[in-house]
């Protein structure tokens, strides 16, 4: 996937990003590390916050929701180990920031938002951008995307009170979710692995997230 809009005024600071927070924390995967330092952060948020697009920390967006800081977001595509061909789930799209770096490791994303502004905003994005792999769909994301299952690896971008088992239900064999789980006061990120048949769940990382709103998740926020 290319990258169509020039951005190479922010080149210095995403490098010294993926170097300084990325790289020297332990993110190992050499593909994560170089689809974070392709992919323009700053394009993803309104213009008054793209000088703060490097900096490590969530940046606010439409609809009271926020794009990861650039750490948790490789802490959790490196966990995902996302093999090339791959068919990826992501819930919460958000501004389509993961998206675009889903896009650029894996054969295709399909990405569930519930806020229809946030998905056709990312929509608009992502294709300014050159991003043909990723379908956008506006829905309740709890309850995942049925019609393309099963899912090589599933990315959830919003806390649940526990794992989905209808997410769990869409993740192939072999397969890797990697989602929030817990309350506003704070959740743990969990590595759902599925192999030969057995899940195994690994926390990753202490975390805090916006709240998965759905069926099968918060009925209205925290």
């Amino acid at each position: 996937m290319g990258v169509g809009v020039e951005h190479d005024r922010f080149e210095a600071p995403r490098r010294k990003m993926v170097d300084s927070q990325l790289r020297s924390r332990g993110i190992r995967d050499q593909r994560v590390l170089a689809a974070m330092e392709l992919v323009p952060r700053h394009l993803f948020v309104s213009e008054d916050q793209q000088r703060e697009a490097y900096e490590d920390r969530p940046l606010g967006i439409a609809e009271g929701q926020t794009v990861s800081q650039p750490y948790i977001v490789a802490v959790t595509l490196d966990a995902l180990a996302i093999p090339g061909g791959a068919r990826v789930l992501e819930i919460g799209t958000g501004s389509g920031y993961q998206a675009a770096l889903l896009a650029q490791l894996a054969s295709a994303v399909y990405s569930v938002e519930r806020y229809p502004l946030l998905a056709e905003q990312a929509r608009v994005r992502l294709s300014e951008l050159g991003y043909t792999n990723v379908t956008v769909v506006v829905g309740d994301g709890s309850q995942g995307l049925l019609q393309h299952a099963p899912y090589d690896a599933i990315a959830v971008s919003a806390a649940a009170p526990e794992i989905p088992e209808s997410l769990l239900s869409q993740l192939a064999d072999p397969g890797r979710m990697v989602i929030p789980v817990g309350p506003a006061s704070g959740q743990r990120l969990e590595l759902v692995s599925r192999q030969g048949g057995q899940i195994t769940v690994t926390t990753l990382e202490a975390c805090r997230f916006v709240p998965l709103i759905g069926k099968n998740a918060y009925s209205d926020g925290w």
